[in-house]
């Protein structure tokens, strides 16, 4: 299809060779003499991020994907009216464009046109690059003008893409099938966590937002699936932080006739090559910190973690009382916390910021573990683990608790729990009947990917790294504001009356 010299706009997109970056890859060792001996014409299409004119000519440049490309735009080429045109497009304009390919006197590959197509007006002007979008809520909540402008912002995503397949691509290397459960529940479970409430109008029933996969994976195990995995979203109606969006990716996987002790060795090599694969090293960058995923990665006991890293006094680990009296001399709140959730308080404030390399934490108390199999010392402890590196932790896996009385015990004893969470809770029957039905021995793993881009990508906050994060809204924003202006004039009047 042959583009038209005008300034319209084009009812059919024109048929494009190939996209900019492939442009300049094919040509980035053709020297002037090899344009100039050899003519390539192309069409190429894209967005005008720049214009330069001089006289009876321009030079613009184009951006697409990755990429960009000059033109180099004659009067004499495209006649007086067509070219007069060409000077009304604004920079934001989407064009289609053909022409020969050449190189500038200083080098800069460049297309030569003598013809173009308007296939998109941009009625609202783009952002300056460098000074017009700096407000870090204004990029999250307009992402697309982020994208627009911001080159490493699109190439996070690029990373987050490039990330997933290079986990899918083992997964399925390991004979692990990929498959889809419910994100819609009857009963929640697989986390303690707060979830999303809907209902189904033709069924009249309430149903949940899902807060993990992992129940309806294991229902799979006994079904003979026997090595599982699901790239899912989950939902959890909780806090807003840069770690923590109500929204968000896992990848989340069980191996039957494995223990966490293999789910180890196999998640250090999958993150591994991930990285790898990746980033094109096992060192990196986040936040001023070099990590390293030299192997093996360094496992310790999370009671010896928090003795040997956290300074904790070995003495008040089994003492609750004792225990919650030293967090909260440190202003550590543990009021209604039980003992092994105060384990993971003082983890997270004194041990996790610490953990630079990747480190497995292991034997979590059962009292945080209500699906994880017991140890063998039956010392209170079960074969759980997770995984911090860079000071985030990214990873949780277990041996799988397969014994239906007892998870219909710990079941029972979770409903009955004084938070808020742990009251909602409820027996999940359907499961215990799968259990009831033989499970084979399994381990599990779930990688929280948003986190993990965060380390990849040396982002400081999740909202970085999801393409369109949680905000409240604006109404709320003007409504809250407002607030605080009345509230301000009130202090204001108040001041003035105890003048008086």
């Amino acid at each position: 299809m042959t583009l038209k010299k005008t300034n319209s706009c084009a009812s059919l997109i024109p048929h494009v060779d190939a996209t900019l970056g492939a442009v300049a890859a094919r040509f980035a060792n053709h020297d002037v003499e090899e344009l100039r001996a050899t003519p390539t014409n192309l069409r190429l299409a894209g967005r005008i991020r720049t214009k330069r004119e001089h006289g009876k000519t321009s030079f613009s440049d184009i951006s697409g994907g990755s990429a960009s490309i000059q033109l180099y735009v004659r009067k004499d080429d495209l006649g007086d009216e067509v070219y007069d045109a060409w000077q009304t497009l604004d920079i934001g304009d989407y064009v289609g464009v053909e022409g020969s390919l050449m190189r500038t006197r200083s080098g800069e590959l460049t297309l030569r046109i003598d013809s173009y197509a308007l296939l998109a007006k941009s009625l609202r002007s783009l952002p300056e690059k460098w000074h017009g979008l700096k407000d870090t809520e204004i990029r999250y909540r307009k992402r697309y003008l982020d994208l627009a402008v911001n080159d490493e912002v699109r190439e996070i995503f690029r990373c987050r893409a490039k990330t997933l397949r290079a986990l899918r691509a083992h997964m399925d290397a390991y004979g692990f099938i990929e498959v889809e459960t419910p994100i819609m529940q009857p009963q929640y479970g697989g986390a303690l966590a707060r979830p999303f409430t809907t209902h189904h109008n033709t069924l009249d029933i309430d149903l949940y937002l899902r807060i993990a996969p992992e129940l309806y994976l294991k229902r799979l195990l006994v079904g003979g699936l026997e090595r599982v995995y699901e790239l899912n979203r989950n939902f959890r109606n909780e806090g807003i932080s840069t770690q923590h969006n109500p929204e968000f990716t896992m990848l989340e996987f069980y191996a039957a006739y494995w223990d966490y002790q293999r789910m180890m060795e196999f998640v250090e090599e999958l993150l591994t090559v991930c990285v790898e694969a990746v980033l094109g090293t096992p060192d990196f960058i986040y936040q001023g910190n070099m990590v390293s995923m030299e192997r093996p990665w360094k496992r310790i006991t999370f009671a010896n973690a928090l003795m040997e890293i956290g300074d904790v006094p070995g003495h008040v680990l089994e003492d609750e009382k004792a225990f919650r009296a030293w967090l909260q001399e440190r202003d550590v709140a543990a009021t209604d916390l039980s003992l092994g959730y105060m384990w993971e308080a003082a983890l997270s404030r004194f041990v996790q910021p610490l953990l630079l390399a990747p480190t497995f934490i292991t034997h979590f108390p059962q009292d945080v573990s209500p699906f994880a199999k017991a140890t063998t010392d039956d010392d209170g402890l079960v074969e759980r683990f997770e995984i911090y590196w860079g000071g985030l932790e990214t990873g949780n896996g277990y041996s799988e608790l397969n014994d239906p009385r007892e998870q219909r015990s710990r079941m029972e004893a979770m409903a009955g729990g004084g938070s808020k969470e742990l009251s909602e809770q409820r027996v999940d029957e359907d499961y215990i009947l799968a259990l009831e039905h033989g499970m084979p021995p399994a381990a599990g793993f779930g990688v929280g990917i948003d986190r993990l881009m965060m380390l990849l990508t040396d982002s400081a906050s999740i909202r970085d790294v999801i393409l369109f994060p949680v905000f409240r809204s604006h109404e709320d924003i003007g409504l809250l504001q407002q607030v605080i202006h009345e509230l301000s004039q009130l202090r204001r009047c108040l001041d003035l009356v105890k003048f008086l």
